[in-house]
């Protein structure tokens, strides 16, 4: 248990991130992104943090049409995952949502450090599961397949005043 002190920066936070699970035609939207591993590159769900006055939601749908230039729109809550990333000492909270592929926007440039967004198989995906950014990506999928899901009224959203 972490004991408080007086000092609010020494308190420990989570990063909180979301990521989308968007199935086409029985592949899965991935990118492959530039990463600290001796490859070089991870590859992930199109998944970022929350920014500041965001809901997880529009977080999820920016993120995605960041990463891939991709629009979705939102199924449902797959879950919620928290994973210690022994590498970089960095706990990261994931919502991961199910999304519909709506629009492509092939002229739109993708996010810096995103290599190329790709449709995979799962056998695509499990093969290169060594470069994977974390257990996660695997996890979140098979969450998926085994249609784990919450209504996104499950979500609830607070007014600050």
């Amino acid at each position: 248990m972490q004991t408080m002190n007086n000092n609010i920066d020494t308190i420990w936070k989570p990063h909180v991130t979301v990521a989308a699970v968007v199935e086409r035609d029985g592949k899965f939207l991935m990118v492959e992104e530039v990463a600290e591993t001796s490859q070089g590159r991870a590859f992930n769900q199109p998944a970022g943090h929350l920014e500041p006055d965001e809901d997880l939601v529009s977080a999820m749908i920016r993120e995605t049409l960041e990463e891939t230039a991709w629009e979705v729109e939102p199924i449902s809550l797959i879950g919620v995952y928290r994973w210690p990333n022994p590498a970089t000492d960095v706990t990261y909270l994931r919502f991961a949502f199910s999304a519909r592929a709506i629009r492509h926007h092939d002229d739109r440039p993708l996010d810096t450090g995103i290599i190329a967004a790709h449709w995979l198989t799962i056998d695509n995906i499990t093969r290169n599961r060594p470069l994977h950014r974390g257990p996660q990506v695997m996890q979140c999928l098979n969450d998926y397949r085994n249609n784990e899901a919450l209504p996104l009224t499950a979500l609830k959203e607070l007014d600050a005043s």
